[in-house]
């Protein structure tokens, strides 16, 4: 099955998990995995949030992220991943001067 992005239309989510500024995304969902092709702007990030009944595998496009993993700041750069398995927590930041864009995978265990 064939996903673009180019026919998706984007959303804006402000303060998204309790983060800073805006998450701008396009994301396709069914009943067990979300796949997004996200970007955060300078100074934007997602809040830390607990995944409790999934896990996430975020792919780095460009900018460099910034997460902060079981209390612990670690840097992801274009061609690197940042995983999430579940019931671990994690927050993303864009502390860079360019828009940060990933592609980001939920999958459900339940």
């Amino acid at each position: 099955m064939k996903i673009d992005f180019k026919n998706i239309e984007e959303k804006i989510v402000p303060n998204f998990k309790g983060g800073e500024g805006r998450y701008i995304m396009k994301q396709f969902a069914d009943e067990k995995v979300k796949i997004m092709y996200g970007k955060l702007e300078p100074g934007c990030s997602i809040g830390l949030h607990r995944h409790e009944l999934n896990c996430e595998i975020m792919y780095i496009l460009s900018g460099q992220a910034t997460y902060v993993y079981e209390g612990q700041e670690e840097i992801v750069n274009p061609g690197e991943v940042h995983y999430n398995p579940m019931d671990k927590e994690h927050t993303l930041m864009n502390k860079g001067k360019e828009d940060l864009t990933f592609f980001a995978v939920v999958a459900e265990h339940h």
